[in-house]
């Protein structure tokens, strides 16, 4: 689908540790404030299945991860208790464990570059490393480290697509094509107006 640049949408999951620690608003006006449009929005319950597709790994992804972890695992000697690939499936059901235990708001945002403004602003996977003004390096704490050890995933407050194509495929799990409303924004004009036709009287 080729969309005019002004069009473009990405998709934005606020996390179950968003919701529960009452950052929705205030991560929503974050990303508000760079004039992206919010399209779509809902507060829904993520079932095991939708999260599965949205993370959508394929074998040799599990393969690949679960090796690192089995790396890992002898540089720490540790035991090997399973294959690679059941080890990297175990970041999957970590990540769909706490994806489905409370509520979860995914929002489409568009405007003119939305997936790299939004991946931007909200900084790198890991809240450790993220860097100080992003969503991640913020407002939360956590790391690899401590989720490895804790044998749970990061929580890292909120979800972003990284690609077009990404986005294109994850908004069609989350809403329905009636779901995303299509209208304009006064504040389109100032963004995105040649001219800045009509401002004097």
């Amino acid at each position: 689908m080729n969309l005019h640049p002004k069009k473009e949408r990405t998709l934005v999951i606020l996390k179950p540790d968003s919701v529960q620690r009452s950052l929705t608003g205030e991560l929503i006006h974050r990303l508000e404030r760079t004039g992206l449009k919010i399209s779509a929005l809902k507060m829904v319950m993520a079932s095991e299945e939708q999260c599965w597709s949205h993370y959508n790994k394929d074998e040799e992804w599990f393969e690949k991860k679960g090796g690192n972890i089995i790396k890992n695992r002898e540089a720490l000697n540790l035991p090997i208790e399973k294959e690679a690939k059941e080890y990297g499936k175990d970041i999957i059901r970590g990540l769909v464990a706490f994806m489905t235990s409370g509520p979860v708001v995914p929002l489409v945002f568009e405007g003119n570059q939305a997936i790299g403004i939004v991946k931007k602003i909200v900084g790198g996977t890991e809240p450790l490393t993220s860097e100080v003004g992003t969503i991640r390096g913020d407002y939360t704490l956590d790391s690899y480290e401590l989720s490895s050890l804790d044998d749970r995933a990061v929580r890292n407050l909120i979800h972003c697509s990284d690609s077009v194509s990404e986005a294109e495929r994850e908004i069609k799990l989350w809403f329905n094509e009636e779901e995303i409303l299509n209208y304009r924004l006064l504040a389109e004009h100032i963004l995105y107006d040649i001219n800045l036709d009509g401002i004097k009287e």
